[in-house]
Protein backbone atom coordinates (compact mmCIF):
# COMPACT_ATOMS: atom_id res chain seq x y z
CA UNK A 1 0.00 0.00 0.00
CA UNK A 2 3.00 2.30 0.81
CA UNK A 3 4.31 1.68 -2.49
CA UNK A 4 0.95 2.90 -4.42
CA UNK A 5 0.60 5.95 -2.52
CA UNK A 6 4.69 6.54 -3.01
CA UNK A 7 3.86 6.28 -7.22
CA UNK A 8 0.82 8.15 -6.68
CA UNK A 9 2.66 11.11 -5.01
CA UNK A 10 5.58 10.92 -7.12
CA UNK A 11 3.80 11.97 -10.52
CA UNK A 12 0.97 14.18 -8.94
CA UNK A 13 2.09 17.04 -9.55
CA UNK A 14 2.05 16.55 -13.01
CA UNK A 15 -0.55 17.66 -16.12
CA UNK A 16 -3.94 15.52 -16.53
CA UNK A 17 -2.59 14.66 -19.55
CA UNK A 18 0.68 12.59 -18.54
CA UNK A 19 0.77 8.92 -19.27
CA UNK A 20 2.99 8.15 -16.15
CA UNK A 21 -0.13 10.12 -13.93
CA UNK A 22 -2.31 7.90 -14.99
CA UNK A 23 -0.85 4.65 -14.69
CA UNK A 24 0.62 5.80 -11.07
CA UNK A 25 -3.81 5.67 -10.17
CA UNK A 26 -3.49 2.19 -11.09
CA UNK A 27 -0.87 1.20 -9.28
CA UNK A 28 -2.61 3.18 -6.50
CA UNK A 29 -6.15 1.51 -6.86
CA UNK A 30 -4.81 -1.83 -7.32
CA UNK A 31 -2.66 -1.73 -3.35
CA UNK A 32 -5.98 -0.03 -2.37
CA UNK A 33 -8.15 -3.06 -3.51
CA UNK A 34 -5.74 -5.50 -1.75
CA UNK A 35 -5.64 -3.56 1.03
CA UNK A 36 -7.80 -3.81 4.54
CA UNK A 37 -9.93 -0.86 2.71
CA UNK A 38 -10.63 -2.37 -0.40
CA UNK A 39 -13.26 0.43 -0.92
CA UNK A 40 -11.05 3.00 -1.12
CA UNK A 41 -9.95 1.89 -4.64
CA UNK A 42 -13.23 2.32 -6.30
CA UNK A 43 -13.02 6.18 -6.44
CA UNK A 44 -9.58 5.84 -7.84
CA UNK A 45 -10.59 3.76 -10.64
CA UNK A 46 -13.39 5.68 -11.69
CA UNK A 47 -11.17 8.53 -11.75
CA UNK A 48 -8.90 7.05 -14.12
CA UNK A 49 -12.10 6.47 -16.07
CA UNK A 50 -13.05 9.93 -16.16
CA UNK A 51 -9.76 10.57 -16.85
CA UNK A 52 -9.24 8.31 -20.42
CA UNK A 53 -12.52 9.67 -21.16
CA UNK A 54 -11.43 12.81 -21.04
CA UNK A 55 -8.14 12.80 -22.72
CA UNK A 56 -7.89 10.02 -24.64
CA UNK A 57 -11.97 8.96 -25.75
CA UNK A 58 -10.26 8.01 -29.07
CA UNK A 59 -8.41 4.93 -27.51
CA UNK A 60 -11.16 2.27 -26.51
CA UNK A 61 -8.19 -0.34 -25.39
CA UNK A 62 -7.80 2.23 -22.30
CA UNK A 63 -11.31 2.74 -21.76
CA UNK A 64 -12.41 -0.84 -21.56
CA UNK A 65 -8.77 -1.40 -19.25
CA UNK A 66 -10.37 1.15 -16.78
CA UNK A 67 -14.38 -0.16 -16.75
CA UNK A 68 -12.45 -3.38 -16.59
CA UNK A 69 -10.60 -2.54 -13.48
CA UNK A 70 -13.68 -1.14 -12.21
CA UNK A 71 -15.74 -4.30 -12.65
CA UNK A 72 -12.71 -6.01 -10.86
CA UNK A 73 -13.09 -3.69 -8.22
CA UNK A 74 -16.78 -4.36 -8.04
CA UNK A 75 -16.18 -8.05 -7.65
CA UNK A 76 -13.83 -8.01 -4.52
CA UNK A 77 -16.36 -5.36 -2.93
CA UNK A 78 -18.81 -8.49 -3.47
CA UNK A 79 -21.19 -6.36 -5.39
CA UNK A 80 -21.93 -8.67 -7.98
CA UNK A 81 -24.96 -6.75 -9.66
CA UNK A 82 -23.10 -3.97 -10.67
CA UNK A 83 -19.52 -6.21 -11.59
CA UNK A 84 -22.47 -8.27 -13.88
CA UNK A 85 -23.87 -5.38 -15.58
CA UNK A 86 -20.28 -3.71 -16.95
CA UNK A 87 -18.76 -6.96 -17.61
CA UNK A 88 -21.50 -7.80 -20.40
CA UNK A 89 -21.13 -4.80 -21.99
CA UNK A 90 -17.32 -5.22 -21.64
CA UNK A 91 -16.59 -8.63 -23.25
CA UNK A 92 -20.12 -7.64 -25.71
CA UNK A 93 -17.22 -4.38 -27.16
CA UNK A 94 -14.79 -7.07 -27.15
CA UNK A 95 -16.40 -9.86 -28.86
CA UNK A 96 -17.01 -6.78 -31.57
CA UNK A 97 -13.98 -5.20 -31.67
CA UNK A 98 -11.42 -7.82 -31.33
CA UNK A 99 -13.52 -11.37 -31.96
CA UNK A 100 -14.54 -13.98 -29.57
CA UNK A 101 -11.24 -16.09 -29.94
CA UNK A 102 -9.25 -13.56 -28.71
CA UNK A 103 -7.06 -14.28 -25.24
CA UNK A 104 -8.38 -11.00 -23.81
CA UNK A 105 -11.64 -11.45 -24.86
CA UNK A 106 -11.80 -15.12 -23.56
CA UNK A 107 -10.41 -13.79 -20.28
CA UNK A 108 -12.77 -11.13 -19.95
CA UNK A 109 -15.57 -13.82 -20.72
CA UNK A 110 -14.37 -16.20 -18.07
CA UNK A 111 -14.74 -13.65 -15.95
CA UNK A 112 -17.99 -12.67 -17.03
CA UNK A 113 -18.87 -16.28 -16.71
CA UNK A 114 -17.54 -16.24 -13.34
CA UNK A 115 -19.55 -13.29 -11.96
CA UNK A 116 -22.29 -15.15 -13.82
CA UNK A 117 -21.49 -18.24 -11.31
CA UNK A 118 -21.57 -15.91 -8.12
CA UNK A 119 -24.84 -14.18 -8.72
CA UNK A 120 -26.38 -18.39 -9.50
CA UNK A 121 -27.01 -17.36 -13.10
CA UNK A 122 -26.21 -20.92 -13.72
CA UNK A 123 -27.80 -20.95 -17.69
CA UNK A 124 -26.26 -17.67 -18.90
CA UNK A 125 -22.77 -19.05 -17.81
CA UNK A 126 -23.28 -22.63 -19.16
CA UNK A 127 -24.30 -20.49 -22.25
CA UNK A 128 -21.43 -18.48 -22.80
CA UNK A 129 -18.73 -21.11 -21.84
CA UNK A 130 -19.87 -24.16 -23.59
CA UNK A 131 -21.38 -22.38 -26.59
CA UNK A 132 -19.14 -19.47 -26.68
CA UNK A 133 -15.93 -19.60 -24.76
CA UNK A 134 -14.57 -22.92 -24.53
CA UNK A 135 -14.63 -23.57 -28.60
CA UNK A 136 -12.99 -20.77 -29.31
CA UNK A 137 -10.43 -21.60 -26.45
CA UNK A 138 -10.17 -25.27 -27.58
CA UNK A 139 -9.22 -23.72 -31.03
CA UNK A 140 -6.77 -21.24 -29.87
CA UNK A 141 -5.04 -20.90 -27.16
CA UNK A 142 -5.43 -24.58 -26.98
CA UNK A 143 -7.08 -27.36 -25.13
CA UNK A 144 -4.62 -27.55 -22.48
CA UNK A 145 -3.62 -23.90 -21.65
CA UNK A 146 -4.31 -22.56 -17.99
CA UNK A 147 -7.28 -20.54 -19.47
CA UNK A 148 -9.25 -22.92 -21.43
CA UNK A 149 -8.55 -25.51 -18.20
CA UNK A 150 -10.51 -22.51 -16.23
CA UNK A 151 -13.32 -22.61 -18.34
CA UNK A 152 -13.61 -26.30 -18.27
CA UNK A 153 -13.48 -25.83 -14.20
CA UNK A 154 -15.91 -22.81 -14.59
CA UNK A 155 -18.52 -24.84 -16.71
CA UNK A 156 -18.53 -28.08 -14.66
CA UNK A 157 -19.60 -25.32 -11.88
CA UNK A 158 -22.00 -23.89 -13.45
CA UNK A 159 -23.46 -27.67 -14.63
CA UNK A 160 -23.10 -28.97 -11.17
CA UNK A 161 -24.53 -26.27 -8.99
CA UNK A 162 -27.27 -25.25 -10.82
CA UNK A 163 -30.32 -26.95 -8.60
CA UNK A 164 -31.86 -27.98 -11.90
CA UNK A 165 -29.22 -30.15 -13.61
CA UNK A 166 -30.00 -33.43 -15.29
CA UNK A 167 -27.55 -35.56 -16.26
CA UNK A 168 -27.34 -34.60 -20.00
CA UNK A 169 -26.18 -31.52 -18.41
CA UNK A 170 -23.49 -33.30 -16.97
CA UNK A 171 -22.65 -34.52 -19.62
CA UNK A 172 -22.07 -31.46 -22.01
CA UNK A 173 -18.87 -30.89 -20.76
CA UNK A 174 -17.43 -33.61 -22.35
CA UNK A 175 -14.95 -32.28 -25.17
CA UNK A 176 -16.61 -32.79 -29.24
CA UNK A 177 -15.00 -36.00 -30.44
Amino acid sequence: LALGWACWKTYLGRPDTDNTRCMSLDVLGDALQVSPQPEDALPVFETKLHLTLRYWSHNEEHILMARSRIATCLDTLERYDEALVLKRKIYARRVATLGVSNERTLSIGNNLAATLLHVKIWDDAKKLLGDQLLPAARRSPGANHPLTMTMKKNLAAALFMNPEHTRDDLRLNRPPS
